[in-house]
């Protein structure tokens, strides 16, 4: 488990972008999809990590690892 570890799930009719060791949403967004993208946007930008997506029976239905979004050392060609 990463410190950038996030979480979607739907909580008062919204959906929420949370980091794991956060007491408060990063994000909250009208649709599931919305929360993924902003979510996945943020781990990039934070050098990566696991996306935990819930669904509406609040079990994880999805888990995606992103990867870093600014490689130090990007393969070359």
């Amino acid at each position: 488990m990463s410190d950038n570890d996030r979480m979607v799930y739907k909580k008062d009719g919204k959906w929420v972008n949370k980091k794991n060791q956060s007491d408060k949403a990063s994000s909250v967004h009208n649709t599931q999809q919305e929360a993924v993208d902003a979510a996945s946007q943020m781990l990039e930008n934070q050098g990566g990590g696991e996306l935990s997506i819930k669904g509406l029976n609040g079990k994880i239905r999805d888990k995606k690892t992103i990867s870093p979004g600014k490689d130090p050392y990007p393969p070359k060609g």
